[in-house]
């Protein structure tokens, strides 16, 4: 594991040569309707789009339940790229639901949160093609160690409505499998061009999978380790980009890993606050999407503020209290 903090992998991108030189490769006709909203001909696309890719980070020794509660915010719904903290200065991020291989099947009909976000943010397809052409390994697991991937700077262009909506031609939304399977016109009426673009920062990092019955104590660190490489690679790049003073540094996510890869709720919101204490983030917001999520979020809420207040406290008899509490797999929403 890394200890120097530093990426493994750095690249910068000019966007409009990334997107003239290593254009997005749209394999669903759904996908190119999107494209072709968010990107007409003669569209200019501007900044820098700068990567990088981390080594998985040792934890550090100690944790502060009550810390992590205290950053941990809700907000209903999914992600809306919004502002949250003032002053406007400070560094925001947002969590890529990744797979492994980076954005992997971005092309395809497949439209959960991964996929989504890159049709949203066009040059993340461009990105792909380019890390292709150069070998880069583009992965965010390598060998059963996380190596996160942080993607600043890219441009968000469009947004799409995934909820049911009849009169709008998608009475069963357009999440998941349910968007290859769209009537063409309803993709076109659920596309909204964002004009002016706004500016998205990245954090791609990849659940586990695979999990069945109770959580192992090593499925936790696994988790803890991921989360904490992801989140304090966004400190470490927000730290090099100071205006008067350093930052604050917020991080957007959710229930990273707990749709198709069947994970635990309450765990990984409990998790991801903890990692994010232990890295020195300012504000996780965290969006619950429904009430079913709300819930879940105050049950981690509780479980911080109950079963794990206290103190700080070394994070190996931690990992040990949370594996105790039986925590269990879920099933697959089937996206």
């Amino acid at each position: 594991m890394s200890t120097d903090f530093q990426p493994n992998e750095r690249y910068q991108f000019e966007a409009q040569r990334l997107m003239v030189e290593h254009p997005p490769n749209w394999h669903h006709p759904n996908k190119q309707i999107v494209f072709d909203i968010a990107c007409p001909p003669g569209s200019a696309h501007g900044g820098e789009i700068e990567y990088t890719r981390w080594l998985a980070m040792a934890l550090p020794q100690t944790a502060d339940p009550a810390a992590a509660s205290s950053i941990l915010e809700e907000r209903p719904g999914f992600y809306d790229y919004a502002p949250v903290l003032d002053p406007p200065d400070a560094m925001g991020w947002h969590v890529n639901f990744a797979d492994p291989d980076l954005f992997v099947a971005y092309g395809t009909s497949l439209f959960a949160q991964d996929e989504m976000q890159v049709v949203e943010h066009p040059a993340l397809g461009a990105l792909k093609e380019a890390l292709i052409a150069r070998g880069a390994a583009g992965v965010t697991m390598d060998s059963g160690d996380p190596t996160p991937v942080l993607v600043q700077g890219v441009e968000r262009r469009c947004m799409v409505a995934t909820e049911p909506n009849s009169t709008a031609g998608r009475p069963s939304g357009l999440y998941g499998n349910q968007f290859g399977r769209a009537d063409a016109g309803a993709v076109r009426h659920a596309t909204i061009p964002v004009i002016p673009p706004t500016i998205t920062n990245l954090i791609a990092i990849a659940a586990p999978t695979g999990g069945y019955g109770r959580y192992s104590t090593g499925e936790i660190k696994q988790v803890l380790t991921t989360a904490f490489t992801g989140y304090r690679a966004a400190s470490i790049e927000a730290a090099r980009y100071p205006v008067n003073a350093p930052c604050p540094v917020v991080i957007h996510t959710g229930f990273w890993g707990c749709g198709a890869f069947g994970g635990n709720r309450v765990l990984m919101t409990l998790l991801q606050a903890l990692a994010a204490e232990m890295a020195g983030i300012d504000r996780l917001v965290f969006h619950t999407g429904d009430a079913s999520g709300t819930n879940a979020f105050q049950a981690a809420q509780r479980v911080i503020a109950g079963d794990l207040n206290g103190p700080r406290g070394d994070i190996a008899p931690m990992i040990d209290r949370i594996a105790a509490m039986g925590f269990e797999w879920g099933m697959s929403d089937g996206n």
